[in-house]
């Protein structure tokens, strides 16, 4: 594994957004957040940076009410219940329709968005798309994290493609979700070296690394 590059390029914008239906994004405080949900597919390890950042920054204006997996074995839930987060895991129901299955899982996923009063909806690790629909109603209030330099590389096998392609530079990019593959309004960046020694598992742990220090730092911003 090479080694990690000690000083990552950060590029954020803030775009305060406005939802179709829920308005504009009010502003956060220490003493009323902005209530986040997040939803995860696999080990949390993005989910589990959030939290502890928003646990352990006595400043910070967004906090998390809920941990959503679409995976009945996604190890994160168990994470987020340590760390004293409700969790609720809604698995895909058994429709043979995709359209119909894909409809009745969202419409679970709002029911608790909305029991917990949830203002912002952070990905990490989910792994399905959401609707146009979903997206229209949450309008720029449901945030991702890649790992790559979007819109290089979006899909679901980044550092494959990175490595396939040989570039040299390669790093992760907290975008807005919108309906399409990855291709919502970018919001903050951070690079990270790509080595000639590099596989998939290297790369990712060292773009991971500073996934887990961009995606609080634009929240904090989109919060303020």
């Amino acid at each position: 594994m090479g080694a990690l590059f000690r000083r990552p390029q950060g590029v954020y914008t803030v775009a305060r957004g406005m939802t179709s239906e829920l308005g504009p994004l009010r502003a956060g405080s220490t003493s009323d957040p902005i209530r986040c949900a997040i939803l995860i597919s696999g080990s949390g390890s993005g989910m589990q940076a959030m939290v502890t950042h928003q646990q352990t920054h006595l400043e910070c204006g967004h906090r998390t009410m809920v941990v959503i997996s679409d995976q009945p074995d996604a190890s994160g839930l168990a994470k987020a219940e340590r760390l004293g987060i409700p969790t609720r895991l809604i698995a895909l129901p058994e429709e043979t329709d995709r359209s119909t299955r894909r409809l009745q899982h969202e419409q679970q996923i709002q029911l608790l968005l909305e029991e917990h009063e949830v203002e912002l909806i952070l990905l990490s690790g989910y792994m399905r798309l959401v609707s146009p629909e979903f997206v229209d109603r949450w309008t720029q209030r449901v945030i991702n994290i890649h790992p790559s330099l979007l819109p290089m590389f979006p899909g679901a096998h980044a550092h494959r493609d990175v490595l396939a392609a040989g570039v040299e530079v390669s790093g992760c990019t907290v975008h807005y979700v919108d309906a399409g593959m990855d291709s919502g309004e970018i919001l903050g960046q951070r690079r990270v070296p790509v080595f000639t020694d590099d596989d998939e598992s290297s790369l990712a742990e060292r773009v991971k690394i500073e996934e887990h220090q961009l995606y609080p730092e634009v929240i904090d911003r989109i919060a303020m």
